[in-house]
């Protein structure tokens, strides 16, 4: 079905459920018990048009339209199944791991951006006499190397340190969250100059046959405090993306939907960045064996980047946008409901109510369009977001460059 044909036949079931969730408001009380179910009917349909719209349209207008209209419906279905505790649980289970996940190429653009001047740098510096000359003069490079980098790790408490480097952690996520709205170009520089920096140390001690104590005291900390970085940079640049090439939406909408994204994901950054400060004040410069405090850097590094993409990949398929304001509660009981009507015979598309031949669960969908199509245009397919055989579910498609 063309796109055009499709907006036309579901358009109907996609107004109707904007108005019952305006009525609604906040609380499904407000509505009557038959319009509670035609509610959740039609939701779960325009779910199923979401996942269907976002496998076979390119069209950010009309996945924004039906995202919009799925998630309010969702927060005014699932609201009163909202608590405080479960609320935390949700936002790192999902939705931190979902932003970050969606916005994957942007930071791995951002990665290149700190990594790749770093090691250009820290080649340049290891194989350059004239470089290592011209970065000090000899009585700077020899305290920076033999006690001035090792000392500041242990210049002051630990508890004081590590508040330090958290407070400085969590700004430097600011500043490139917020200066990628400026054309992405504050951002990009953002992230070249810490690369610089962080290949000049590397290059310098390189340059002096002391690379193994350089990393021994950078990556117990670092390796989570650059990928968090890397992400803060990421987030930066798909917003700035958002003002150079909205889509179809205005510039105003882009923005304003990936800003909520990378409030998400800054506030989900304070995990990594708070780590990452008491990996560095209480185990960096504290006399642990070299070895054993790389090995919780990378301990803390693999689990990490191991919430991040398996939980992100799951929160994605189940359709969890990272988006700020969305109320993703109750997707387990909407999972188990659908699995329920997959076990129950389907209507006549016509609604006269006489059942029909179902689909088997896990059977690939039926090739004709017009076949497929239960009341309202409903399509039932493997698209974006859910697996062979399972029912689809609501959700948005991540943006990339």
């Amino acid at each position: 079905m063309d796109i055009d044909r499709f907006i036309a036949r579901n358009a109907p079931t996609w107004d109707r459920l904007d108005e019952l969730s305006r009525r609604a408001g906040r609380r499904v009380s407000s509505l009557s018990a038959a319009e509670v179910d035609e509610m959740t009917e039609l939701y779960q349909r325009a779910s199923s048009h979401l996942s269907h719209a976002r496998a076979a349209y390119d069209d950010p207008a009309l996945i924004g339209r039906l995202t919009r209209t799925v998630s309010r419906a969702n927060g005014i279905i699932y609201a009163s199944r909202s608590r405080p505790g479960r609320a935390v649980v949700d936002f790192f289970a999902w939705r931190f791991p979902a932003a970050v996940w969606q916005t994957r190429r942007f930071i791995a653009v951002s990665a290149f951006l700190l990594l790749g001047p770093a090691i250009a740098i820290g080649v340049w510096m290891a194989n350059s006499d004239a470089a290592v000359r011209a970065s000090a003069p000899p009585a700077v490079r020899e305290a920076y190397l033999k006690k001035d980098f090792e000392d500041y790790y242990s210049s002051e408490p630990a508890v004081d340190f590590a508040s330090k480097v958290m407070v400085n952690n969590i700004q430097v996520a600011v500043v490139a969250f917020a200066s990628g709205v400026l054309l992405c170009v504050p951002a990009a520089l953002f992230m070249f100059i810490n690369g610089a920096n962080l290949g000049f140390a590397a290059g310098l001690f390189a340059a002096n046959g002391q690379l193994p104590k350089f990393f021994g005291l950078i990556l117990p900390h670092g390796m989570l405090e650059l990928t968090a970085v890397a992400i803060a940079g990421g987030a930066g640049l798909r917003l700035g993306w958002a003002v150079i090439a909205p889509g179809d939406r205005t510039r105003g909408q882009a923005v304003g939907a990936e800003a909520r994204r990378a409030v998400v994901i800054a506030l989900g950054l304070t995990v990594p960045f708070i780590a990452a400060g008491l990996i560095e004040g209480f185990v960096t410069g504290r006399g642990v064996p070299t070895g054993l405090r790389v090995g919780i850097g990378v301990v803390a590094w693999l689990a990490f980047v191991s919430w991040i993409v398996i939980q992100g990949r799951a929160a994605t398929e189940r359709g969890i946008t990272g988006d700020l304001g969305e109320l993703d509660r109750g997707w387990d009981e909407l999972a188990a409901a659908r699995d329920r009507s997959w076990a129950s015979p389907e209507t006549d598309p016509t609604n006269s109510g006489v059942p029909v031949a179902h689909q088997e669960r896990g059977a690939p969908p039926d090739p004709d369009p017009e076949a497929s199509e239960p009341a309202g245009g409903l399509r039932l397919e493997v698209g974006v977001g859910q697996g062979r055989g399972e029912p689809p579910g609501p959700g948005v498609h991540d943006g990339g460059p």
